[in-house]
Formats: structure tokens, C-alpha cells, sequence
């Protein structure tokens, strides 16, 4: 783009006042996260996570009503998909018990209805399934597949052909999929999936992300110092944390203010993040590769000036491929659905973070160490 070619902005002079920028911002988002917090999804914290389809589109408003009435505490539901879609969430990983005794009396007037006043014995009871056993097994086989009908999920205690107990599983899913199908009738739905993980689980899960993280700035570090000099790869891995600081930040900040936006912390997002430090090392060292050039051209100009003339040069490149980026991910994030709008943010946030920390951060930690040691800088 011709327009930045002959570019002669004293970007390094201004460092002062990006210093002060970057640490209002970065102030704020980690008061954010101390006082606030970060919003967990369930890879992290464990619980459970459903999705269903429904066959015509479904107000979520309704859907929401709902599913607060069923006594499952705070559920989240958020469109999936598309407007026939539905993303139901919750810490729950097994039916409350205050819900128990409502469920059983739902299964039991149930059974009532097919057999009035039949004799029936419950020989377990537990938090995710109920076990009857009946007189015969014709009434055994009757009853599972109706209450297989209305939803609930059944199976024999034996396949023997004597077999007269039924199990049935009292699973967050299936006491979710009873109810909506009562409540929508004229709207069928499917089970898309349902997904759960252990809160033991998800703290491996968050330890692990946190090590990758921190491996993979070590790995950069000891790279870019054989590439470059250390001071080169510590000014980058500065402006990585820079990076992911002001990221995790703003998504402290904005969680739940904009409507529609997922900002919760998942796996996806741990790799988002992963990918802007990709992206934002990748901007540096095009803009180190071109500083020791000009230091080896032009060995008698200050050190601030080489690095000014590296940042002018690399700027159309810069532009072009940070613009072209952003628009894929822009749309991404407008029109790629519920689960990739948290991870396109990420990115979005990431690609212009890291542009700016390439100049601002990166270069600007080298300058300052130069200056301050006043070693001259050679390659």
C-alpha cells in the first residue's frame, strides 16, 4: 500500500504516553479480575452442558421461563446454532436432592396412570437413577417404554426373560428433556448433546492451560535470544504478557455487559490466546528482523532513530496483514455462532494488542534497556 511507504513518524518518542496507556489499561483489568473475577465455563470449573434442536424456532425468553421452574437452580440458556437451537448450562452434575422426591412423584403418576393401584417396589434409590421392580414382566416392559416416551431414559435390570425391574436414570438432561417436552408440545426437540466434566478434571484442565501458557513463553524466550540478543527476547515476552494481560482483562470487564458475547474462560479460549501469542511474536520479530538490518546498515545513527526507520518500513506490512485479519475474524465473530464468538473476540483483541506492544512494548523495552545501561546495541 503506497500510502505507507515513505511513513517518518517518530513512534519511539511517544513511548512515554503509551507506557502510561498500557498501564491504565492493564490497572484496570487486573483490579477486574481480583475484585471480579473470571467467568469460568464448565472445561474449567465442571458442571454439565446441553444442547438441544428443536424442529420449528423457539422463543429462548419462553425456553428460559421454563427451565427456571424446574428446580434446578441457575441454569443458563443461550441460543446455539441459530434460532432453532438451544445451549442449556449449569454447575449441576446430577439432580439436586430437594428435586428427588418431585421427580419419583412425577414417575410414580405416571405409572399410576397406566396401572392404577399397582403393587410396585423401589429397591435403589440414588442421586441418578431409580430402580422398580413390578409383578410381572409385561407390566415391567409396558411401563419402561411409556415412560420412555414421556422422556425419560429406561433400561432392564436383566435381560432374562423373568426380568421384571426397570432402572431408571435421573440424569440433569433427561429431567431437563421431560419437562420441556411436556411444555412444548407442538415444538419437538432432540437432545444434541450433553457434555459433562468433574470439577477435579477441570482444575487439570486450568493448571494445564496456565503451564502451556508459561511453557510456550520460555520456549519464545530462549528462541528469540539465540536469534537476536536476550534483551530482544525479553522486550517480546514483555509484550506477551502485555498481550494476554489487557485480554483477560477486558474479558473480565466486559463479561455479561455485552448481550450475546460468551467471555467465559474454556479450553477454546485458552487456545485463542495460545494464538495471539503466535500472532504478536510473529509481529515483533518482523519488526526486530528489520532493526538489525538498519543497525548493520547504518552503524553511526542512534539507536532510537534505526528502530524508528525498522517500525516505518514494516508498517504497510503491518497494516495489511493486521486489517486482512481482523476482517476474517470480525466475521467470524459476527456470524460463526454462540462457541466461536468468545474465541474470535480473543483474537480480536489479540491481533490489535499485539500490534500495538510490537512498538510500543517490545521495541520500547529494548530502547529503554539500552539507554539505561547505555550499552550500544550490535549485531
Amino acid at each position: 500500500m503506497r500510502v505507507f511507504e515513505n511513513l517518518n513518524i517518530d513512534f519511539l518518542g511517544k513511548r512515554n504516553i503509551f507506557y502510561l496507556i498500557s498501564s491504565i489499561i492493564i490497572l484496570l483489568g487486573v483490579l477486574s479480575i481480583v475484585f471480579r473475577g473470571l467467568e469460568y465455563g464448565i472445561d474449567f470449573k465442571g458442571g454439565s452442558e446441553i444442547a438441544i434442536q428443536f424442529e420449528d424456532p423457539i422463543d429462548i425468553a419462553n425456553v428460559r421461563t421454563q427451565v427456571d421452574k424446574i428446580g434446578l437452580g441457575n441454569v443458563e440458556v443461550k441460543t446455539f446454532g441459530g434460532s432453532t437451537g438451544i445451549l442449556l448450562r449449569t454447575e449441576l452434575q446430577e439432580i439436586p436432592k430437594s428435586v428427588l422426591p418431585v421427580v419419583r412423584t412425577k414417575i410414580e403418576t405416571i405409572i399410576g396412570n397406566i396401572y392404577p393401584g399397582i403393587q410396585k417396589q423401589i429397591i435403589d434409590t440414588a442421586a441418578t437413577s431409580i430402580t422398580y421392580f413390578f409383578p410381572d414382566p409385561q407390566t415391567a416392559e409396558a411401563i419402561s417404554n411409556k415412560l420412555y416416551e414421556v422422556g425419560f431414559q429406561t433400561a432392564k435390570v436383566s435381560e432374562e426373560p423373568t426380568n421384571t425391574g426397570i432402572v431408571i436414570r435421573l440424569g440433569i438432561a433427561d429431567w431437563i428433556k421431560e419437562n420441556l417436552t411436556e411444555k412444548f408440545a407442538g415444538n419437538p426437540f432432540t437432545v444434541l448433546k450433553e457434555e459433562k466434566v468433574g470439577p477435579k478434571i477441570g482444575q487439570e484442565l486450568k493448571t494445564d492451560a496456565v503451564v502451556a501458557i508459561i511453557l510456550s513463553l520460555i520456549v519464545i524466550l530462549i528462541y528469540l535470544g539465540f536469534r537476536f540478543k536476550f534483551t530482544f527476547a525479553v522486550g517480546a515476552v514483555a509484550a506477551l504478557f502485555h498481550d494476554v494481560l489487557i485480554t483477560l482483562g477486558v474479558f473480565s470487564v466486559l463479561y455479561g455487559v455485552i448481550p450475546g458475547l460468551n467471555l467465559e474462560i474454556t479450553v477454546s479460549i485458552v487456545a485463542a490466546f495460545l494464538t495471539l501469542v503466535g500472532y504478536s511474536i510473529n509481529d515483533t520479530v518482523v519488526v526486530f528482523d528489520r532493526v538489525r538490518e538498519d543497525l548493520k546498515i547504518h552503524k553511526t545513527l542512534e539507536l532510537e532513530q534505526n528502530m524508528n526507520n525498522a517500525i516505518n518500513k514494516t508498517m504497510s506490512r503491518t497494516i495489511i496483514t493486521g486489517v486482512t485479519t481482523l476482517i476474517t475474524v470480525l466475521v467470524i465473530m459476527l456470524v460463526g455462532g454462540e462457541v466461536l464468538k468468545g474465541f474470535a473476540f480473543a483474537l480480536f483483541l489479540g491481533i490489535l494488542t499485539g500490534t500495538y506492544s510490537s512498538i510500543f512494548v517490545a521495541s520500547a523495552f529494548v530502547l529503554e534497556v539500552a539507554k539505561r545501561t547505555k550499552q550500544k546495541v550490535q549485531f
